[in-house]
């Protein structure tokens, strides 16, 4: 069961958003979204918004929770607590990346907090696929060629090994205070990543190759 939240970035591609979508996706748009719900020509199942972006309501015959203003959680998040709480255990952002940076990184933040709840999310736009790893053992297939890049996220230091990669790593810790997660290359049809110890954000650049 997968729910897609659509939400307010000014970097937001249209046509990406229509490829992505599927007919069975369940659809919530947070505030802004709704505007690129409806260029996009598709009509979310929810709307979660307080209206300071969007402006008015632009879906007047589906769902609609109205939020406060002054609130404590952004729209997005108030999204991602109706998706777990309705059961959707996978759930993709998009227009989510871009614009400012507090709201990008809330929203990465955002993918431990689902984690956190039992559920999978990731973030996706033309360019990265953002997801967070834990502790667990990781295939991904179909990137062959593609830069991928993993920091520890909410701990000092993340033990990882990889395969299949053209810089692989046996149990190595790669430390909050020094980068050298960045720019590994997916080198086979599987490979793998294995999280041992802490936790991780893994960006794959899905325009760059070889």
């Amino acid at each position: 069961m997968r729910c897609i939240i659509i939400s307010g970035s000014p970097n937001v591609d249209i046509n990406f958003i229509k490829k992505t979508v599927k007919s069975d996706d369940y659809i919530i748009c947070a505030d802004k979204g709704c505007i690129y719900a409806s260029r996009s020509d598709l009509t979310p199942n929810l709307v979660v918004s307080d209206f300071d972006s969007c402006g008015k309501k632009i879906f007047h015959d589906c769902e609609t929770i109205v939020l406060n203003p002054h609130k404590d959680d952004t729209d997005t998040m108030h999204s991602i607590d109706i998706a777990i709480e309705r059961g959707y255990d996978e759930i993709a952002i998009l227009g989510a990346i871009g614009g400012r940076f507090d709201h990008t990184f809330a929203n990465v933040s955002a993918l431990q907090y689902i984690s956190l709840k039992g559920a999978k999310g990731y973030l996706l736009s033309p360019d990265e696929h953002i997801e967070y790893l834990s502790v667990g053992d990781y295939k991904f297939s179909g990137y062959n060629g593609k830069t991928f890049s993993l920091f520890p996220f909410g701990c000092s230091d993340v033990c990882v090994s990889y395969t299949g990669v053209e810089y692989p790593l046996d149990k190595y810790s790669l430390t909050s205070s020094v980068p050298m997660g960045v720019s590994n290359i997916f080198m086979s049809d599987i490979s793998t990543i294995n999280i041992y110890d802490g936790n991780a954000i893994l960006i794959i650049n899905l325009k760059e190759c070889l």
